[in-house]
């Protein structure tokens, strides 16, 4: 994704945004089932959770893609698309 700072350098908004978009796909991932919860390591199911997170990678994503090369770009999408589609297959309309 995004190249992180060189030492001695500010941090970047940007480097943080490709962090957080991680962090939060990954934790949709758990909250629709997909992997085990990160600190139980028990698969647990919450909906609305999931949903949160995904639409908080899709806002994250948004704001990263134009600083993004294409092939970087390619990549974000693809997640929030594969995060999106894998919703609607696993919930089938439950909202809890």
């Amino acid at each position: 994704m995004h190249e992180g700072n060189t030492p001695n350098e500010p941090i970047d908004v940007h480097s943080v945004l490709a962090i957080m978009i991680e962090q939060m796909a990954e934790i949709a991932w758990q909250k629709m089932g997909l992997r085990p919860d990160m600190i139980t390591n028990e698969i647990v199911t919450d909906y609305g959770q999931a949903k949160v997170a995904i639409d908080t990678v899709a806002y994250l994503a948004d704001q990263l893609l134009p600083k993004l090369e294409d092939s970087d770009k390619r990549q974000i999408q693809n997640l929030v698309t594969d995060l999106r589609m894998n919703y609607v297959q696993k919930s089938n309309g439950s909202t809890t």
